[in-house]
């Protein structure tokens, strides 16, 4: 049984390479005009071979999502369990969305927002469960702020109104500009707060 051990950890290490390099191209050359050559050419292997690791170019695209998805979620839960406090709850969830979007998980998260459309209907429900856990930590969160009167009560639209800011901070955001990844959280987060 050990023997196998290197094997599968090699197989799960050169399936998250495949996943980042997709990632990267889906995100920088669009998820359409990617090819499995683009792919293969990417981690040094031969475009037959990434039907090893996937299936189908789109089981690559919902892994790339899938990834971004979970990997924040995990790194949202761990600081939300270290944070005391509803204001430092708050802060948690705009530190790690924008350290997630913003560093390791960018391509991943990036492709999750603007490729959302590529996906098939039989693709999307096993994401948007994904989408769904990250965005009810969110609520969960709003919710105790706002009955701490820190945020306003409607806490849906401010849901809505928060990600769909820090999302669209790939677009403008420079890392050699005047705010660090940090500072630009506790900004944001200030303009939120009611108090």
């Amino acid at each position: 049984m050990s023997r196998h051990t290197p094997h599968l950890a090699d197989d799960s290490s050169r399936r998250m390479e495949l996943v980042r390099a997709a990632a990267r191209l889906f995100r920088d050359q669009g998820y359409e005009r990617t090819t499995v050559r683009d792919l293969g050419n990417a981690v040094g292997l031969q475009s037959g071979s990434l039907f090893y690791h996937f299936r189908t170019k789109e089981e690559m695209l919902v892994a790339v999502m899938a990834l971004g998805i979970s990997s924040t979620t995990e790194q949202l839960e761990a600081a939300l369990k270290a944070a005391k406090g509803a204001r430092a709850r708050l802060s948690a969830l705009f530190h790690v969305h924008l350290n997630s979007l913003l560093g390791e998980n960018q391509a991943a998260l990036e492709v999750m927002l603007y490729e959302w459309h590529s996906l098939s209907d039989a693709t999307r429900p096993g994401l948007i469960i994904l989408r769904d856990r990250y965005e009810a930590l969110w609520q969960q969160v709003l919710d105790e702020a706002a009955a701490e009167g820190l945020v306003k009560p409607d806490t849906h639209l401010l849901r809505r109104s928060l990600l769909g800011s820090l999302h669209w901070t790939v677009q403008w955001y420079k890392r050699d500009g005047e705010l660090s990844v940090s500072e630009l959280a506790d900004r944001l987060l200030a303009l939120a707060l009611t108090a």
